[in-house]
């Protein structure tokens, strides 16, 4: 168990999901890594300016995206109301962020807006739609993005993690297999930020929680996943996702990452093992593994995951929430903290809603 205080490492989390976000401001969506290099340099080391023909043009250095606005939105309303209040959450997302929009992509906080919630503003600004009727079918991760603070805030109670979670995510996606990929992330970064480490041991702990009841998964296997008995009764699957694997990846991932027949190097390969699209299961294995790996280092595990181009941002913001998580805020690196716009403000809102997370 890691000795940094829960505290600090719930901070961490919240500040590292802000900090990959701005990373990944400036060298957002190159696919083409030739490109990339030839306007960022053979490495990026910090926040850069988008390029004036490229994805947020005209914002700078160390501001957020939208995905960090939201995040925000979701942050100031935990810690308004103490905790998650749907209600709160989407009458924000009604006055602050929808007026802002007008269904476009390139439009909105931060210069772009996502496909999840372009499709959610249609449902609800065009079509007049109440709020659980808005869910769309995007395969991405821009729950993850907003969620991972509710999996802060209820990193000890994984039964209110899982359903606060899971309510939210279906605002806006409502593919089974995407809200089980986002509760899943929700529960791993609640056990890091309780202090247990991002290992091949992990996903046994995630099982065992399902077993208890306290995770909404499927699972017929026994301890180990070894098979079942003969004569076992099939588990009751009522409001159950219908697998537990996107529980089992992150262990998987760790056990690569520490495997000295495995080599990815560098680092930020990663990307092109994992694929670089936006996509969720391609998002989430690479931050696993980054996190993994460099569990001890923030810095480097945000930085290779912003280089690795393509869909860098969400990786960065869901790798510096896992990595943030492990170092605590304690850990991570000044001139990282410093070149976050508004940073004071942000560090106020992580602290607090970090105060609120203790154990039962």
């Amino acid at each position: 168990m890691s000795d940094k205080n829960i505290q600090d490492r719930a901070a961490g989390a919240i500040m590292g999901a802000f900090i990959g976000d701005a990373l990944g401001l400036g060298p957002h969506w190159y696919y083409d890594l030739s490109e990339l290099r030839r306007d960022y340099d053979d490495w990026i080391t910090g926040y850069t300016d988008p390029k004036p023909d490229r994805y947020h043009a005209g914002l700078k250095a160390g501001q957020l995206s939208q995905s960090g606005f939201i995040l925000k939105l979701m942050v100031r309303s935990l810690v308004g109301c103490g905790g998650y209040d749907a209600e709160d959450f989407c009458h924000r997302m009604d006055e602050e962020l929808f007026p802002l929009l007008d269904g476009t992509p390139v439009n909105g906080p931060g210069g772009y807006t996502s496909q999840s919630i372009r499709e959610t503003w249609r449902r609800r600004v065009q079509q007049m739609l109440p709020w659980g009727q808005t869910g769309g079918h995007a395969d991405t991760t821009e729950a993850v993005e907003r969620t991972l603070a509710i999996a802060v805030r209820y990193a000890y109670q994984p039964e209110q993690l899982a359903a606060a979670v899971s309510a939210n995510t279906t605002l806006t996606q409502t593919d089974e297999t995407i809200v089980s990929m986002t509760v899943a992330y929700g529960a791993v970064l609640g056990l890091l930020i309780q202090g247990h480490a991002l290992d091949t041991g992990l996903s046994g702990k995630l099982m065992d929680l399902v077993k208890s009841g306290a995770l909404p998964f499927h699972a017929v296997t026994g301890d180990d996943l070894q098979p079942p008995r003969p004569g076992d009764p099939d588990p009751p699957r009522a409001g159950r996702f219908a697998s537990p694997d996107a529980l089992l990846t992150p262990s998987y991932m760790a056990a690569a990452a520490v495997d000295p027949e495995i080599r990815i190097e560098p680092a930020w390969k990663v990307s092109i093992v994992y694929g670089m699209p936006c996509a969720i299961y391609h998002q989430l294995p690479a931050a696993y593994y980054l996190a993994a790996r460099f569990r001890d280092d923030f810095k480097s595990a945000v930085l290779h995951a912003v280089n690795g181009g393509g869909q860098n941002q969400a990786r960065a913001m869901l790798t510096g929430a896992l990595a943030g998580a492990q170092t605590g805020l304690s850990g991570i690196p000044q001139y990282l903290l410093d070149g976050l716009d508004d940073s004071a403000v942000l560090g106020k809102l992580a602290v607090e809603l970090a105060a609120s997370v203790n154990p039962i």
